[in-house]
């Protein structure tokens, strides 16, 4: 799941208005965060042995720092952040400015694998977090933030503490929140809902019951965009939150490969297979795509009551079926499963985007000042005009100026009460590990492994 995504602007399926964090659905973490840690990885150690004595990165004494940014349609908060920081008493103490270097999506993953192994790589860098950096950070080209965000209480107090630390590798800060959250969300059809005297189910009993009753109406329970695989991997993130908490997939995460084997793991793949089984998504879900806008559109048109999907959503539907998002969409949490031990306030998704410094900057007060300015009011609000819920803690009291504030308040108060915010797996591990991971997810939906097989196979990725 990409981050460079406006949530509320009216765009079409793939979203070419795309702002906050995470671009449209194809800009969505899954494409271009994933490419990005793929192109990041492949010939990285290269790039990064090339670097050498050279001389450094940003302006070559400091007083000018460079800091890439995904350059799409939200670009725009970022270059207003930059010219008013660069105005201000922060700026002129530290003895410089900074220069925004706005790259297009399809080239950003390349340009910064291949600038962070020159000389002239930027002092600050726009990315996913997680998996996304893990290849710079065990080359020691990132500033641990650390110490100084719990040293500074704007950045400390400044931001959602679920979101601030997705992004974290071991336990370590390296990136500052910097554009909108993308929690994925329960979505369902009132309409559909109404007709059948439905409420959005809060336990796992509750969803097969609904699944039952709407199959008795000769209604798909939920759309799903197989082909693309990513849509399937939310079901499993969230019931292995649900199960066992975060500390299930964390352990994966930081490496140990027999957390795939954890019970967890075992009973949400098993919970999956047993929807599968029961027709939650119909028969032909594996030729299904999000992408191409065919799993929204069995959603609008009423013939799915409910879909998994990021919070981009409502914005997909505001594009496509203006009609269906602004009086028949509705959103609710994942619900809880029985003996299960994860918080029901727990999130899954894309928490945002993040600003990391590179550890070889001539000037770290210069560009810690400017991350600084992202926990500020003037960026929130910002974030807000341009469609996106900011993961500030300073934002919920701007939130009536948003598109919609009903929608915008519930995704706030969604991300600010989890306890925890899982970083989509994919996202999380990296494009090797992710890709493979995807391919056995893909064989679990389509019939081709048990979950026994499922668990198995992935024990064994490298």
């Amino acid at each position: 799941m990409e981050s460079s995504r406006g949530q509320f602007t009216g765009t079409t399926a793939g979203r070419s208005t795309g702002s906050g964090t995470g671009g449209r659905p194809f800009s969505r973490r899954w494409f271009l965060g994933a490419s990005s840690a793929s192109m990041l990885t492949a010939g990285l150690g290269a790039g990064l042995t090339a670097c050498g004595s050279g001389g450094g990165s940003g302006g070559g004494d400091g007083k000018t720092l460079t800091a890439f940014v995904y350059g799409d349609d939200a670009v725009k908060v970022q270059q207003a952040g930059v010219d008013r920081f660069n105005k201000s008493a922060a700026a002129k103490k530290a003895g410089g400015t900074i220069k925004l270097q706005k790259v297009p999506g399809s080239d950003y993953s390349p340009k910064l694998r291949t600038a962070m192994g020159s000389p002239s790589a930027p002092d600050i860098f726009f990315n996913w977090g997680g998996g996304s950096i893990k290849p710079y950070e065990e080359a020691d080209k990132l500033v641990d933030l650390t110490d100084i965000i719990e040293g500074d209480p704007v950045l400390k107090d400044g931001f959602l503490p679920s979101v601030l630390a997705a992004g974290d590798l071991g336990g370590r800060h390296y990136g500052i929140p910097m554009r909108g959250m993308q929690p994925v969300i329960l979505f369902y059809n009132k309409s559909v809902f109404t007709e059948h005297k439905l409420q959005p189910p809060t336990t796992w009993d509750q969803l097969l019951d609904i699944n039952a009753k709407l199959k008795k109406a000769k209604i798909t329970p939920f759309a799903l965009g197989g082909s693309d695989v990513w849509p399937e991997l939310m079901w499993l993130e969230y019931l292995v939150d649900r199960i066992g908490g975060p500390e299930v997939f964390k352990r994966i995460q930081d490496g140990d490969a027999e957390g795939w084997g954890d019970p967890a793991v075992v009973r949400a793949a098993e919970l999956v297979k047993e929807l599968i089984d029961d027709g939650a998504f119909g028969s032909k879900f594996t030729s299904v795509s999000y992408v191409n806008g065919g799993a929204p559109a069995v959603f609008a048109r009423g013939k799915a009551a409910m879909h998994l999907m990021g919070s981009w959503e409502y914005s997909t539907q505001l594009g496509k079926f203006p009609d269906f998002a602004k009086g028949n969409l509705g959103w609710a949490a994942f619900p809880t499963v029985e003996g299960g031990t994860g918080d029901v306030r727990n999130v899954v998704g894309n928490p945002t985007n993040y600003w990391s410094i590179n550890a070889r900057t001539k000037n770290k007060d210069l560009a810690v000042g400017f991350l600084k300015d992202c926990a500020s009011k003037e960026y929130a609000q910002a974030l807000i005009d341009n469609g996106d819920v900011p993961t500030t803690s300073n934002a919920a009291e701007l939130l009536a100026s948003s598109p919609n504030p009903e929608y915008a308040k519930f995704q706030y108060d969604m991300v600010q009460q989890a306890p925890a915010f899982t970083l989509s797996w994919d996202q999380a591990l990296g494009d090797g590990l992710g890709t493979k991971m995807h391919t056995e997810i893909g064989k679990l939906f389509a019939g081709q492994s048990s979950p026994n097989e499922f668990v198995t196979a992935c024990k064994g990725l490298k």
